[in-house]
Protein backbone atom coordinates (compact mmCIF):
# COMPACT_ATOMS: atom_id res chain seq x y z
CA UNK A 1 0.00 0.00 0.00
CA UNK A 2 1.41 3.16 -1.01
CA UNK A 3 1.62 6.00 2.02
CA UNK A 4 0.53 8.81 0.74
CA UNK A 5 1.35 12.62 3.37
CA UNK A 6 -1.00 15.11 2.86
CA UNK A 7 -0.09 18.45 5.03
CA UNK A 8 -2.12 21.64 4.58
CA UNK A 9 -2.79 24.40 6.33
CA UNK A 10 -6.23 25.94 6.14
CA UNK A 11 -7.87 29.45 7.86
CA UNK A 12 -11.10 29.19 6.35
CA UNK A 13 -11.51 25.22 5.94
CA UNK A 14 -11.85 25.43 2.38
CA UNK A 15 -7.87 23.96 1.93
CA UNK A 16 -9.05 21.45 4.50
CA UNK A 17 -11.68 20.70 2.22
CA UNK A 18 -9.72 20.48 -0.78
CA UNK A 19 -7.62 18.07 1.85
CA UNK A 20 -9.89 15.67 2.81
CA UNK A 21 -11.32 15.06 -1.11
CA UNK A 22 -7.90 14.60 -1.92
CA UNK A 23 -7.40 11.82 0.90
CA UNK A 24 -10.53 10.17 -0.12
CA UNK A 25 -9.15 9.56 -3.76
CA UNK A 26 -6.23 8.22 -2.34
CA UNK A 27 -7.88 5.93 -0.18
CA UNK A 28 -10.21 4.78 -3.11
CA UNK A 29 -7.01 4.22 -5.03
CA UNK A 30 -6.10 1.57 -2.56
CA UNK A 31 -3.11 3.90 -1.00
CA UNK A 32 -2.77 5.33 2.22
CA UNK A 33 -3.54 8.44 2.61
CA UNK A 34 -2.01 10.11 6.24
CA UNK A 35 -3.75 13.34 6.58
CA UNK A 36 -2.20 16.05 8.76
CA UNK A 37 -2.30 19.36 9.68
CA UNK A 38 1.19 21.10 8.73
CA UNK A 39 1.97 21.94 11.87
CA UNK A 40 1.54 18.35 13.25
CA UNK A 41 3.67 16.87 10.23
CA UNK A 42 7.40 16.51 10.46
CA UNK A 43 10.00 16.35 7.69
CA UNK A 44 10.71 12.55 8.45
CA UNK A 45 7.11 11.88 7.67
CA UNK A 46 7.33 13.72 4.78
CA UNK A 47 10.84 11.86 3.74
CA UNK A 48 9.02 8.11 4.60
CA UNK A 49 5.98 8.92 1.99
CA UNK A 50 6.06 7.43 -0.83
CA UNK A 51 4.11 10.66 -2.34
CA UNK A 52 2.90 14.04 -1.39
CA UNK A 53 0.17 16.76 -1.43
CA UNK A 54 0.52 20.26 0.43
CA UNK A 55 -2.22 22.46 0.33
CA UNK A 56 -2.59 25.67 1.29
CA UNK A 57 -4.50 29.25 0.54
CA UNK A 58 -3.40 32.50 -0.67
CA UNK A 59 -2.48 34.90 2.03
CA UNK A 60 -1.24 38.29 1.84
CA UNK A 61 0.18 39.43 -1.55
CA UNK A 62 0.00 36.05 -3.08
CA UNK A 63 2.11 33.98 -0.72
CA UNK A 64 2.31 31.00 1.62
CA UNK A 65 0.63 30.98 5.29
CA UNK A 66 3.60 32.60 6.90
CA UNK A 67 3.35 31.20 10.40
CA UNK A 68 3.09 27.61 9.79
CA UNK A 69 3.62 26.59 6.19
CA UNK A 70 6.19 28.82 5.28
CA UNK A 71 7.85 27.50 7.81
CA UNK A 72 7.12 24.00 7.22
CA UNK A 73 8.03 24.41 3.34
CA UNK A 74 11.18 25.75 4.50
CA UNK A 75 12.17 22.85 6.21
CA UNK A 76 11.87 20.78 3.23
CA UNK A 77 14.25 19.52 1.00
CA UNK A 78 16.42 17.26 -1.42
CA UNK A 79 16.04 14.60 0.84
CA UNK A 80 12.27 15.07 1.62
CA UNK A 81 10.93 15.61 -1.63
CA UNK A 82 13.41 14.93 -4.04
CA UNK A 83 12.29 12.62 -6.93
CA UNK A 84 8.57 11.96 -5.11
CA UNK A 85 4.94 12.57 -6.72
CA UNK A 86 3.84 15.80 -5.90
CA UNK A 87 0.64 17.38 -5.58
CA UNK A 88 0.06 20.98 -4.75
CA UNK A 89 -3.52 22.93 -3.79
CA UNK A 90 -5.40 25.54 -2.07
CA UNK A 91 -8.23 28.34 -2.62
CA UNK A 92 -7.67 32.09 -3.15
CA UNK A 93 -10.25 35.02 -2.76
CA UNK A 94 -7.84 37.59 -5.01
CA UNK A 95 -5.48 37.75 -7.55
CA UNK A 96 -4.48 35.29 -10.28
CA UNK A 97 -2.93 32.34 -8.63
CA UNK A 98 0.87 33.45 -8.76
CA UNK A 99 1.50 32.34 -4.99
CA UNK A 100 0.68 28.77 -7.05
CA UNK A 101 2.91 29.20 -9.75
CA UNK A 102 5.50 30.12 -7.41
CA UNK A 103 4.86 27.18 -5.10
CA UNK A 104 5.13 24.85 -8.10
CA UNK A 105 8.58 26.47 -9.45
CA UNK A 106 9.88 25.92 -5.61
CA UNK A 107 9.37 22.42 -5.16
CA UNK A 108 10.60 21.82 -8.82
CA UNK A 109 13.86 23.23 -7.48
CA UNK A 110 13.89 21.00 -4.66
CA UNK A 111 13.66 18.10 -7.49
CA UNK A 112 9.57 17.12 -6.71
CA UNK A 113 7.81 15.38 -9.44
CA UNK A 114 5.00 18.12 -9.49
CA UNK A 115 1.87 17.00 -11.11
CA UNK A 116 0.17 19.42 -13.15
CA UNK A 117 0.16 23.09 -12.24
CA UNK A 118 -1.13 22.66 -8.65
CA UNK A 119 -4.89 22.85 -8.10
CA UNK A 120 -6.69 26.12 -7.20
CA UNK A 121 -10.24 26.77 -6.03
CA UNK A 122 -11.43 30.68 -5.26
CA UNK A 123 -12.71 30.93 -2.02
CA UNK A 124 -15.10 27.97 -1.87
CA UNK A 125 -13.90 24.61 -3.96
CA UNK A 126 -16.10 23.82 -6.61
CA UNK A 127 -17.22 20.67 -7.54
CA UNK A 128 -14.76 20.54 -10.25
CA UNK A 129 -12.17 21.72 -7.92
CA UNK A 130 -12.96 18.74 -5.72
CA UNK A 131 -12.76 16.48 -8.41
CA UNK A 132 -9.61 17.15 -9.17
CA UNK A 133 -8.44 16.71 -5.69
CA UNK A 134 -10.22 13.74 -6.03
CA UNK A 135 -8.46 12.34 -9.46
CA UNK A 136 -4.77 14.12 -7.70
CA UNK A 137 -5.77 11.50 -5.14
CA UNK A 138 -5.94 8.58 -7.18
CA UNK A 139 -2.67 9.55 -9.39
CA UNK A 140 -0.82 9.80 -5.97
CA UNK A 141 -1.80 6.40 -4.72
CA UNK A 142 -0.89 3.93 -7.73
Amino acid sequence: MKKVVISYWSGTGNTETMAKQLAQGVSDAGGEAVLKPAAETTPDLVKEAAALAFGCPAMGAEVLEEETMEPFISRLGQAEVGGKPLGLFGSYDWGDGQWMRDWVERMKKLGANVDGEGIIAQLEPSESSLSQCYELGKRLAV
